[in-house]
């Protein structure tokens, strides 16, 4: 069954609030932002948000201090994007405070004594992850992701099953985790999700051998599957490098622009691909009049988010049908 099949509908969305910095998303700037978003034909939101652990090799994850968003502002920003008429991913994501990436969070393969391990780690992630599947659930979101592009620990299959397992003891909507480009045929624990999801920053010539691979997975798997991210920065260069949020170049709507326009056209050509989540739309918008200097992901005043209108209302409109 494809996603398609199972909701009724294609995965119209956008990432919204990123990085949900506590402050930010009690706003009307917040909300005026929610609302543009809406305008663009979205019909689905990931509603993201960072807590920080120190370093990569840190395993206390302190969720309920800042600068992460309070549970206030998260069920604020929920219950907006419902009043708007967005289904809602609640997505929980773990940063480190120095600036590592996440995917090289990390510990030894087996657990040492007086050493960070693997199973502190997942002990303080855990709770971290509890806690947003019970606002997920008391706030009816149609979906939790838990976990994002955490390319060491994918490996660690055993910790991931536990926690899926607590997870669906408080939770019941779909669950899905969001691996990192070129993961998605390695990860081994599939089968304990509902929906496979990815991040889907491939270079704009490569998109159809991705696809062809990203498939295997997907029948192999009987799994339905969406990319829980995806996107490309408005600049000279990026639609070849689009996972390079600092890639140095110009202002470019139409570099952006050319880069939807092949990613939707490579992904509705394929019946299993159930939607895109674009990343990403900011709760503090830049003004209309400052779009087209802007060479960051959001579509918003560019080419690309008049695109995008059309390409999404059209997507949902062929699935009626």
């Amino acid at each position: 069954m494809t996603l398609i099949d199972l909701l009724g509908e294609p995965v119209c969305g956008m990432t919204w609030g990123w990085v949900g910095t506590r402050g930010t998303w009690a706003t009307p700037e917040a909300q005026a932002s929610m609302e543009a978003m809406a305008d663009h034909a979205v019909t689905w939101t990931a509603i993201a948000y960072a807590a920080e652990q120190a370093t990569a090799f840190s395993t206390d994850i302190p969720f309920d201090q800042p600068p992460t968003v309070t549970d206030d502002e998260i069920v604020g920003a929920i219950r907006s994007a419902k009043a708007r008429g967005m289904k809602v991913v609640l997505k929980p994501v773990v940063n480190c405070a120095d600036g590592t990436w996440r995917a090289h969070i990390g510990f030894f393969d087996w657990d040492v004594p007086n050493e960070p391990s693997w199973s502190d780690w997942f002990a303080s992630y855990t709770a971290f992850i509890l806690h947003a599947a019970a606002l997920a659930e008391a706030e009816g979101c149609e979906m939790l992701c838990i976990g994002c592009e955490m390319v060491r620990a994918d490996g660690q299959e055993a910790h991931w099953r536990r926690l899926i397992e607590r997870v669906r003891e408080v939770y019941s909507g779909l669950v899905t985790y969001n691996c990192d480009k070129y993961q998605e045929d390695h990860v081994t624990w599939w089968d304990a999700v509902d929906v496979i999801s990815s991040s889907g920053y491939y270079p704009i010539d490569t998109w159809q051998q991705h696809l062809d691979r990203i498939e295997k997975v997907v029948v192999a798997s009987g799994k339905p599957f969406f990319f829980m991210e995806a996107g490309c920065p408005s600049r000279t260069g990026s639609a070849d490098l689009p996972n390079d949020w600092a890639l140095p170049g110009e202002p470019s709507g139409a570099e952006q622009l050319q880069y939807y326009e092949v990613m939707l056209d490579a992904c509705r050509e394929r019946p299993w691909v159930g939607g895109l989540m674009l990343w990403d739309w900011p709760a503090d918008l830049y003004a209309l009049e400052d779009a087209a200097g802007n060479d960051d992901y959001c579509p918003y005043g560019k080419p690309a988010g008049d695109y995008l209108r059309s390409a999404y209302a059209d997507w949902r409109a062929s699935a009626r049908e």
